[in-house]
């Protein structure tokens, strides 16, 4: 049974082409599929973390948890700190499993946003929904995942990830390679333009200063000609 914890609703953008009339930016995050149940417990018992936010209507949306790439980090280190904050797991990335993008609108802009998903091993830490834009984590069955996520494309992510976590299921070996394998540390170029495009997109904008048109004497000239109001 899938254990839940609530916490205060947030809206979520919806994935659809906004209107083609608003400003176009960028965004780049990472996330992924943490699962537990890799290190022997056979396929009938693995189970992932999911988050649910709470739409416009009220209804739970599931899907993986996910986050802006921020300054210094590659993606799978996002991917990690991502899913510690959303769900309050701790996990090893052990494959990329499929990359996403699509569109929504927000505050007036039409945002273009690409997320790298990543296969994680549990490592510790309990469920937990502190992060204010979540409303609800559980464990769900792998096999439940389909009929759980809202959204299409990442039920193809879970689909292509099953060929790896097949290969690992009951391999304790295995999956202790892959996370002693050296992980990357040095965020690439492509991961250090998006964080940036993400810091400047988050940043509120610095306000510019209106020009008051003439001043006085201009407003004196154009009133009588002269400053004591003569022509």
């Amino acid at each position: 049974m899938a254990r839940s914890h609530r916490a205060t609703p947030a809206r979520t953008a919806r994935r659809q082409r906004p209107d083609t009339r608003a400003r176009t930016v960028r965004e780049t995050s990472a996330g992924g599929l943490v699962v537990a149940g890799l290190d022997g417990a056979g396929e009938s018992g693995l189970r992932a973390a999911l988050i649910g936010r709470t739409d416009r209507r009220g209804r739970i949306l599931w899907s993986l948890p996910k986050g802006h790439i921020e300054v210094g980090e590659t993606a799978e280190q996002t991917a990690i700190r991502e899913i510690a904050e959303e769900t309050g797991l701790t996990g090893s990335v052990l494959a990329p499993i499929g990359k996403i993008d699509y569109w929504f609108a927000a505050e007036g802009r039409r945002v273009h946003k690409t997320v790298h998903h990543f296969l994680l091993s549990w490592e510790g830490g309990d469920l937990s929904a502190e992060d204010y834009e979540v409303a609800e984590v559980a464990w769900v069955p792998l096999a439940d995942l389909p009929s759980r996520l809202t959204y299409s494309d990442e039920r193809k992510l879970i689909a292509a990830a099953k060929t790896v976590i097949s290969d690992l299921v009951g391999d304790p070996d295995a999956v202790r390679a892959r996370v002693a394998a050296a992980a990357r540390t040095e965020p690439s170029d492509y991961e250090k333009a998006a964080a940036e495009r993400n810091r400047l997109r988050n940043d509120p904008p610095v306000p510019t200063p209106r020009r008051r048109r003439g001043g006085r004497r201009g407003r004196g000239r154009r009133a009588g000609g002269g400053a004591d109001g003569s022509s």
